[in-house]
């Protein structure tokens, strides 16, 4: 996949992404939503040897200018229906409204194959659930204290689906 909007640019991750995934992934500040306020203790290495095996390469890149500022990925849960994630990991990107335009473009794309689209968020990430919910995913739950953390802390994650009837492009 390889979609651009003025500046913005979303491509397959490649091996030579591993370092810049692995400086991401081992920031408690960038991975702390995700249950990692340690970061992951991984490898460029690691990063580089997960990607090879990737097989329809579902891990990708969000650019701007043509400089790494967060990644985006997906993975097929069923036939017709597929689970995305979506990370602004350059924290002075953040609130510029780039997550809203590049998960438009990336909705818009999946759909081509998918007739639904799933994403969990943690419950404390109001910001991620407004742009979701602009979007036009729908809250399918809120489950409760479901997990724990890096630290042993519990969590609550936020389902949400997405089918393309639903789906307000921002664009």
């Amino acid at each position: 996949m390889y979609l651009t909007h003025k500046e913005l640019c979303i491509r397959e991750a490649g091996v030579g992404d591993a370092e810049q995934l692995c400086i991401w992934w081992n920031d408690g500040k960038v991975m702390e939503h995700a249950g990692f306020p340690l970061g992951l203790g991984t490898t460029a290495e690691a990063i580089a040897e997960k990607i090879r095996k990737d097989p329809g390469n579902c891990r990708h890149i969000l650019l701007y200018r043509d400089i790494p500022i967060g990644e985006m990925n997906y993975r097929e849960t069923e036939p017709d229906v597929c689970e995305i994630g979506i990370k602004i990991c350059d924290f002075s990107m953040q609130n510029k409204g780039f997550g809203k335009i590049a998960l438009s473009m990336f909705l818009a794309a999946l759909f081509g194959t998918y007739r639904k689209i799933i994403l969990d968020t943690n419950l404390r990430n109001e910001r991620a659930q407004h742009v979701y919910e602009q979007l036009g995913f729908e809250k399918v739950r809120v489950r409760e204290n479901s997990w724990k953390d890096q630290l042993g802390n519990w969590q609550s994650a936020v389902d949400y689906e997405l089918t393309e009837e639903k789906f307000r492009p921002y664009l």
